[in-house]
């Protein structure tokens, strides 16, 4: 097996509060999907964010020789409702220095609608594949990804999934649903 792109040992935040997360223990090696899940309030969030090297710990060990990338993470990395799908991915482009032609009309493999759809009028699924996208554009070794099933339905968590092994990128995901769990995170 290839070496991890991304390895966590016994990583946690602890504050004067208690514990935001802890023992969390983690290898994701190229192509692989990671789901976490746990408790609400259980930390979620804040180890992926941990994870992707956004959020600082107490405790533990992360090594991270990989690139990651943040895919949607609500409250903290959203695009913005009044601009358009291509607006969007011109903007990172630009801000990676990759600025290219890009045609309004044009679909991405990952987008069911026009690109010149407005983000407020995306559905919960084309919000992720946005994300995804401009995620994509990074080039990273790792995608980390918030409430992959929260507001879409079973099926269109399923396609989301799907979408997200396509990339052929090691990905983490944060899910409510245990049954999509690989590791827990939690109090």
């Amino acid at each position: 097996m290839e070496a991890a792109l991304l390895r966590a040992e016994g990583l946690g935040l602890r504050t004067r509060r208690g514990w935001v997360f802890r023992d969390l223990d983690l290898a994701v090696h190229p192509g692989e999907l990671v789901t976490l899940t746990g408790p609400a309030g259980g930390g979620r969030t804040s180890a992926l964010l941990a994870l992707g090297g956004r959020f600082r710990t107490s405790h533990g060990t992360l090594r991270n020789p990989g690139r990651t990338a943040f895919g949607l993470v609500p409250g903290v990395n959203e695009p913005e409702p009044a601009l358009t799908v291509a607006e969007h991915v011109g903007e990172r482009l630009r801000l990676l220095g990759l600025a290219r032609p890009w045609h309004r009309r044009s679909r991405h493999a990952l987008l069911a609608g026009e690109s010149d759809d407005l983000v407020r009028d995306l559905s919960p699924l084309d919000r992720h594949r946005l994300m995804i996208k401009l995620a994509l554009l990074e080039d990273p070794d790792v995608l980390l990804i918030d409430d992959i099933d929260v507001g879409l339905t079973p099926a269109e968590t399923q396609t989301l999934l799907s979408d997200l092994d396509a990339t052929g990128r090691a990905v983490i995901a944060v899910c409510r649903d245990p049954f999509l769990s690989t590791v827990g995170v939690g109090r």
